[in-house]
């Protein structure tokens, strides 16, 4: 029982199956919701408005809270830096809404006020995923999409406002649970440093939290252990348009990606995956000129280790690994490695408790940049206080920080808050 259930958590990770349910996974949830789920939340606040379930109707959301602390080799006077970050979620079974066979529609409200926590740093990579590009107080449409499946869920299509990076790289991608919805967002990692998110080679090009895009992404799994992913979606992020703020532009700049994954099973399971994408439109950073850009990325997760029992994961060690790189002369980064280790309910009575490492490590590009590349190691650990309610410390190690080369080991604390509505 548990190696079927941890290979479905696993494998739908990564896969572009949207809704795959897991029956036991209980593990710990990603770091930052928001940048990974594309139902945010557990759908509790639609039970406590009585929304009934037979209508189709789900509400639910996400408030994310932090607060960090730079200990050492910061840019300014400024020690201390907050942010806050909601999202609201209404999603439509539209078979159950209007007997609509196969379709969903969604569509979520995003608020954030934060500031600039990882500029202060001088952190290129970012070792806080929740603040982005400037403005860093904005209220948006974050979601706006249609879903549709076909020959039972082995193609789909999703065409709207939509985040990419849900469905392409993303090797932290929760599963929702129907047994308990305090604990449905598990995740592969908990860190809360950006590549866990997005792969640094992609940045500033794939839409993402918080700036989503208009696109359209479909999925082809003709068999459960492979899947392919398409996307193509408006290309503008790459112009520094704060996409999450607009709407749609059709000028020439587009951004399209595929991905190919493959999971497995028993012994230990897990999933790879390869991607390869391409920037349209001409593009200009530092002095830098060049008609379009491309590159390609990989990633891989593994169960290492699993405590079984004849019903539930009684403890679990997985880690991941990542890859990225690009040929891009106005990118930020060019090339990146990334992995980490993360244990989940290996503390006795503390069962969706869970806490990992990680480590990225980013070739920085050479026409922006005066040093070579940056390092960062992150841990954390994530405690759930109550129900859907998660307190997390987290200690990130910047030795190099790319964005300001006269400073080094830079060192940060953060006390993160995740509460799933």
């Amino acid at each position: 029982m548990i190696r079927r259930c941890t290979f479905i958590v696993l494998f739908s990770l990564l896969a572009g199956a949207d809704f795959i349910h897991a029956e036991d996974a209980r593990y710990g949830i990603s770091g930052n919701p928001g940048a990974v789920d594309i139902l945010t939340g557990t759908g509790e606040l639609g039970k406590l408005l009585q929304i009934p379930e037979n209508t189709g109707i789900r509400l639910g959301g996400v408030w994310l809270g932090d607060e960090n602390a730079l200990l050492s080799g910061r840019q300014s006077t400024q020690v201390l830096t907050g942010n806050s970050s909601l999202i609201l979620d209404l999603s439509i079974d539209l078979e159950k809404a209007v007997k609509w066979k196969g379709g969903l529609f969604g569509v979520e409200f995003l608020q954030f006020n934060g500031q600039p926590t990882n500029t202060d740093a001088g952190v290129v990579q970012g070792y806080n995923s929740l603040p982005g590009p400037p403005p860093l107080n904005r209220s948006e449409l974050y979601q706006l999409w249609l879903r549709q499946e076909f020959f039972d869920n082995q193609f789909n299509v999703r065409i709207g406002k939509v985040v990419p990076t849900y469905h392409f790289n993303n090797v932290s991608k929760p599963v929702p649970t129907t047994k308990n919805p305090a604990i449905s967002i598990p995740s592969v990692s908990g860190l809360i440093y950006t590549p866990i998110f997005t792969n640094p080679t992609l940045l500033g090009v794939i839409g993402g939290y918080y700036n989503s895009v208009y696109g359209i992404e479909s999925t082809i799994a003709p068999i459960k252990e492979i899947y392919i992913n398409m996307g193509f979606y408006d290309g503008n992020l790459a112009r520094g348009v704060q996409t999450g703020l607009i709407g749609p532009h059709f000028n020439g700049y587009y951004f399209s990606i595929l991905e190919a994954g493959y999971g497995w099973g028993a012994p230990k399971p897990g999933v790879a995956a390869i991607g390869g994408w391409y920037q349209s439109g001409k593009l200009e950073a530092g002095g830098q000129v060049q008609t379009g850009t491309g590159g390609v990325y990989g990633f891989a997760s593994r169960a290492l280790w699993i405590k079984e029992s004849k019903t539930v994961s009684k403890g679990n060690l997985s880690g991941f690994f990542q890859f990225g790189w690009n040929n891009s002369r106005t990118l930020e980064m060019n090339l990146f490695f990334g992995g980490g280790l993360t244990a989940f309910a290996v503390i006795p009575n503390r069962p969706n408790d869970s806490f990992g490492i990680g480590l990225s490590w980013s070739r920085l590009n050479r026409h922006l940049f005066v040093r070579h590349s940056e390092l960062m190691l992150q841990g954390y650990y994530q405690a759930q206080v109550y129900g859907s309610v998660y307190f997390q410390p987290v200690f990130s190690y910047i030795p190099n920080p790319g964005a300001h080369p006269d400073k080094s080991n830079v060192c940060a604390a953060t006390a993160r808050f995740i509460v799933l509505f």
